[in-house]
């Protein structure tokens, strides 16, 4: 496991690593049983890409590929990829050293040896969720005169708390680190409207493996007031509540 892929405040990162195949083979193949997408990142930080589990087996991990013969070439001689995702609000993070071509069920994908390592990390100060694509999540965000004027309105994709992630696949939004968006709307669904200050905290430009292009924006409340703070955790526990009974076979 490589350190540097994770953040600068995780500095006791061997305190969160598991060394056990069988509980690592346990989470990867959770995570590609719920469909959770995976950046794959090339290079360092320079080359992103999304992809997802197809299998896991005792010794390797077979991974889908991108329909861009150029990107998976990127993948296949870039030596050290590093690869990052959640599952049920903990953050996931293995690397290999190399990824390999393969077939699975007859059809082109990736393969990387199995991790004799992988870091399991849970922030509990946030409570993050995913937000549902059945029903989504917008965001209308004002623009002030000198960007133009108007709004623009996005897709969240979690949220926690502390803050959103929503995509720009258009990249219509300024994503200046640091930069306030203030006045902004979110609609919960059956919660209501949050009105807040959005702070741009991070971007991350992702290619998925359809080769289109997305822009995911992480963004922090300033100075949400308690009584829209606690709307937000109204509309979590409802998440959390909807997926504990789709678990439990309940919905």
């Amino acid at each position: 496991m490589q350190s540097h892929i994770l953040d600068a405040q995780f500095k006791n990162w061997h305190d969160f690593e598991i060394g056990s195949r069988k509980e690592i083979v346990t989470l990867l193949r959770s995570i590609g049983e719920k469909n959770q997408l995976i950046r794959m990142l090339i290079n360092g930080q320079t080359d992103v890409c999304v992809t997802s589990i197809l299998d896991v087996t005792q010794t390797h991990i077979f991974l889908d590929c991108s329909i861009d013969k150029q990107q998976n070439q990127r993948i296949l001689s870039a030596g050290s990829v590093e690869f990052e995702t959640t599952l049920d609000k903990i953050r996931i993070m293995f690397s290999s050293d190399q990824v390999l071509e393969a077939l699975h069920d007859e059809r082109p994908a990736l393969k990387i040896l199995l991790p004799e390592t992988l870091v399991r990390l849970q922030r509990r100060e946030y409570y993050r969720m995913t937000t549902p694509l059945g029903l989504p999540v917008m965001v209308t965000i004002p623009l002030a005169a000198e960007l133009g004027g108007g709004v623009h309105v996005l897709p969240l994709t979690d949220i926690s708390c502390g803050g959103i992630a929503m995509l720009d696949n258009l990249r219509l939004l300024p994503n200046t680190i640091g930069k306030n968006y203030a006045a902004c709307l979110i609609d919960l669904p059956h919660v209501g409207i949050i009105n807040t200050t959005l702070q741009i905290r991070n971007s991350l430009d992702l290619t998925l493996l359809n080769s289109k292009s997305s822009r995911r924006l992480g963004c922090r409340f300033v100075d949400i007031s308690r009584s829209m703070l606690a709307d937000v955790q109204r509309y979590i526990t409802k998440l959390e509540r909807e997926r504990n009974a789709r678990t439990a076979g309940l919905a």
